[in-house]
């Protein structure tokens, strides 16, 4: 015996027909895309950038990119809070979709993980025990030099390449990096100019910095090689945002009296 369809079921299914009809294939791909959360790496060890607040919720400068991001995408955000050297390999994987961690492109890592353009300009710096003679990063390659950097970073990356007569202590953690030039077991620490300023206004009675930097870096989003549709509305709201003076925005939030001492010394501000 044929069953009889009810009403409100028809009801649903005629709409249903009428939506795919009116927005196609691509539209309905679209809709779905847009519903699925836009899950985004970090790690929450740096702050001002990728911190927890005090109820222990993702919190800073990158959280907040990520979210104004997911937004424009129309998509919910989800932070995922990855220890830093797992981040590449949860990206590689599916496990996010993005990671937004400070991160610096560089060629090596872009062998296996694709960047957006650049939306921060910042460079390596030099904290240096008090003491230290030091005027540049030539006067720490030699004999009985000892350089904290912390593993995995481009610090740690440069200090291998071209510091081979000194000698390279590895850390897991920045502040156990801080601490040996604090306390004068290290000669210097290999690390990016806003936390080595940072650094240094914590430890003024014991280190000094170097906040020229002596090579240039850019931090960029990270995505899944072959992601170019992504890729491409990620380019497209950075470049939007900073027109629409969103990085300044966020600056001025987390960063307001750095921003006016680096003005001050006449470093360039990095955001």
């Amino acid at each position: 015996m044929k069953l009889q369809m009810r009403a409100p079921l028809r009801v649903f299914f005629a709409a249903a027909a009428a939506l795919l009809i009116f927005v196609g294939p691509a539209g309905a791909a679209d809709m779905a895309q847009s519903a699925k959360p836009l899950v985004v790496g970090m790690e929450l060890a740096y702050p001002p950038f990728e911190m927890t607040d005090p109820q222990g919720k993702p919190s800073g400068i990158s959280v907040d990119l990520a979210r104004d991001l997911a937004q424009a995408l129309g998509r919910p955000a989800v932070i995922e809070n990855i220890a830093w050297d797992g981040l590449i390999p949860a990206l590689k994987t599916g496990k996010v979709d993005l990671v937004i961690s400070s991160m610096t492109a560089t060629a090596e890592r872009a062998k296996s993980i694709d960047f957006s353009d650049p939306y921060i300009a910042t460079g390596l710096c030099l904290l240096l025990k008090k003491d230290s003679a030091a005027q540049g990063i030539a006067d720490l390659n030699r004999p009985g030099v000892r350089i904290a950097v912390k593993k995995g970073t481009t610090g740690h990356l440069y200090a291998t390449a071209n510091l081979k007569n000194a000698e390279i202590l590895v850390l897991d953690k920045e502040s156990a990096a801080v601490l040996e030039v604090s306390q004068g077991k290290a000669d210097a620490f290999i690390y990016d100019q806003m936390s080595t300023y940072q650094n240094w206004q914590r430890n003024k009675e014991t280190t000094r910095a170097l906040l020229d930097p002596f090579q240039k870096e850019s931090w960029a989003v990270g995505l899944r090689k072959g992601n170019d549709e992504l890729r491409t509305k990620v380019n497209t709201f950075l470049k939007d945002y900073r027109a629409k003076g969103g990085f300044e925005r966020l600056g001025d939030r987390y960063l307001k009296e750095m921003k006016d001492e680096f003005k001050r010394m006449g470093s360039a501000f990095f955001m």
